[in-house]
C-alpha cells in the first residue's frame, strides 16, 4: 500500500482536488517560480527508504554500468556558433555508477514512479495537462551511485524539469549545487557559463538533501552538479523520467553512451 511507503499525511498527493492537495501544489508551484525547484523532505517512509536501498544494492553492486566521460557543460560534441576552445566548452568529468528500470522492475522505486496519483501532482506543480512515464525500458527509472571520489559535474538538462529521490547520503560532500537561470531561450550566456566554468560566478547556490526528498528541478537553464562525494557511503539517487507527450524513447547512440547498451 502506498501509505507505507509515502508520507501521505503530510503530503496528501492520494487526495488530487481537496483542499490540502491544492495548498501543497500551490506551494510547489510557487517554489518552483521563486526558487527554480522544489522539495518534499522526507516523503518517503524510512522503513521503506530501508526497503528501497535493500532491494537496488545487490544490483548496484554486480550489474551497474560505470558512467564514466569527459564531456562540456551541453553534454554536446560541439556548439556550432562556438570555436573548439571556447572556454564555455572546457571538459569537466563525470563520474557514476548506474541501474537501470529494467533491472529493478519490482522495486519499491518503480512503484512509485508508476503511481498515477504522483504522477497527477507532478503534473500539476508543473502546469501540464498530464505526464506520461518513458516508454524506454531503460531510461524511465535510473538509479545513480556516487562512491568516493565521484562527482556529476557541471551540466545543463535536455527536459524542462528533472525528477529525483535521494535514496541515501553519503558522509561528505554529495551537495547539490546549482546557478539559477544561467542562461535563457533567447540568451545563450556563453560568457557567463564560461565565468561560472571558472569558478568566478557568485550567484552559485549550494543545497544540503536529505534521503526521502523529492526534488523538482527546472534544470533547463540552470546549470547544476552534484559536489564531490567523500567516505564509505555511496550517494543513492533516483533519477524519473516524465514527458508531456507518450511514447518517449532515447536513441539508440544514447543508451549506449549512458549505459553501455541499448534495449
Amino acid at each position: 500500500m502506498m501509505q507505507d511507503i509515502l508520507d501521505l499525511e503530510r503530503y496528501p498527493l492520494d487526495k488530487p482536488g481537496s483542499p490540502e492537495w491544492n495548498t501543497l501544489v500551490a506551494r510547489c508551484k510557487a517554489d518552483l517560480v521563486n526558487d527554480g525547484m522544489f522539495n518534499l523532505e522526507g516523503l518517503v517512509k524510512p522503513a521503506a527508504l530501508a526497503k528501497a536501498v535493500a532491494e537496488i544494492q545487490p544490483v548496484m553492486d554486480t550489474l551497474s554500468f560505470v558512467h564514466k566521460r569527459s564531456h562540456n557543460i551541453y553534454f554536446s560534441k560541439e556548439i556550432p556558433e562556438l570555436a573548439a576552445d571556447h572556454p564555455a566548452l572546457v571538459k569537466v568529468d563525470t563520474i557514476n555508477h548506474t541501474v537501470c528500470a529494467d533491472q529493478i522492475s519490482q522495486s519499491t522505486i518503480m512503484w512509485i514512479y508508476e503511481w498515477s496519483p504522483f504522477i497527477m501532482f507532478l503534473a500539476a506543480t508543473m502546469d501540464k495537462d498530464a505526464l506520461f512515464p518513458m516508454r524506454d525500458a531503460l531510461a524511465r527509472v535510473n538509479v545513480m551511485a556516487y562512491r568516493d571520489g565521484e562527482t556529476l559535474n557541471w551540466h545543463f538538462d535536455r527536459s524542462e524539469f528533472t525528477t529525483t529521490l535521494l535514496l541515501q547520503a553519503p558522509e561528505q560532500g554529495g551537495d547539490f549545487v546549482y546557478r539559477t537561470d544561467l542562461r535563457t531561450e533567447d540568451n545563450p550566456n556563453y560568457d557567463g557559463v564560461a565565468k561560472l566554468l571558472r569558478g568566478q560566478d557568485p550567484d552559485v547556490q549550494t543545497l544540503e538533501v536529505s534521503a526521502g526528498t523529492l526534488n523538482v528541478f527546472r534544470g533547463k537553464n540552470t546549470a547544476h552538479k552534484v559536489s564531490t562525494v567523500g567516505g564509505s557511503k555511496e550517494r543513492l539517487i533516483a533519477v524519473f523520467s516524465y514527458f508531456d507527450r507518450p511514447g518517449v524513447v532515447f536513441t539508440k547512440e544514447d543508451q549506449m553512451g549512458f549505459y553501455g547498451r541499448s534495449a
